[in-house]
């Protein structure tokens, strides 16, 4: 993901970390988001992310698990620690 370039959760690869920057639903997606710890401004660390199915992401140090529609109404921007170093 470039720098400050818009993406959608569902894009991310595994290890990427994100801040979400807006979230693209109705009041009651937000709130059901918001229910699980995911809000404008928080860090989401992506754990998994198959072709097909759920993404697995850590949220305030949380596993969630999310379907892939839901995650395509999150816009995030790359965090300040990006990807994570090869050794680790």
């Amino acid at each position: 993901m470039l720098k400050q370039q818009k993406a959608y959760l569902d894009q991310l690869a595994p290890g990427a970390r994100a801040i979400v920057s807006e979230l693209q639903g109705g009041r009651g997606f937000a709130s059901r988001l918001a229910g699980m710890g995911i809000s404008v401004g928080c860090e989401i660390e992506m754990l998994q992310n198959p072709a097909r199915g759920p993404l697995l992401m850590r949220v305030r140090d949380t596993r969630i698990a999310l379907g892939r529609g839901e995650a395509s109404k999150i816009v995030v921007r790359e965090s300040e620690q990006g990807q994570p170093d090869a050794a680790e």
